[in-house]
């Protein structure tokens, strides 16, 4: 058996790598976002789904008003789903690969940032850290 060697690695470089990529434009999906959250009494990762439709100006907006949402405060609408995890894992599974509910997501890129903030929420139940949405 080998055992790997560790390589110097650059946190901060790494986190700056995170913060700048962060930052890029993304093209938002039609079939709606989500909204990412810990339950720690029930040790669950949570995930509520929000409809909406993109206008011509590229902004995300209520199907109901057709008024741009807002992008920081509360959400007053309703989700139309919550998913929940104990795991990123288990989370990713029910989400894409449950036959029974039609998967929200349209674009890979939407599936791929969902991946990657499960797991960051799973860390943070781990840790016991804050987890925040980026």
């Amino acid at each position: 058996m080998t055992t790997a060697t560790p390589t110097n690695v650059n946190a901060e470089a790494i986190a700056s790598l995170d913060n700048q990529l962060s930052k890029r434009y993304i093209e938002l999906d039609p079939d709606g976002y989500f909204l990412i959250y810990l339950d720690r009494e029930a040790s669950l990762i949570c995930a509520k789904h929000f409809t909406n439709t993109i206008n011509e100006k590229g902004l995300a907006c209520d199907p109901e008003t057709g008024k741009p949402l807002p992008v920081r405060g509360k959400n007053i609408r309703p989700s139309s789903q919550i998913f929940t995890g104990r795991t990123a894992k288990e989370l990713c599974i029910t989400i894409f690969e449950t036959k029974e509910i039609p998967c929200p997501i349209s674009y890979l890129d939407h599936a791929a940032y969902l991946g990657r903030e499960f797991v960051r929420a799973e860390m943070a139940l781990i840790d016991g850290t804050e987890y925040v949405q980026d």
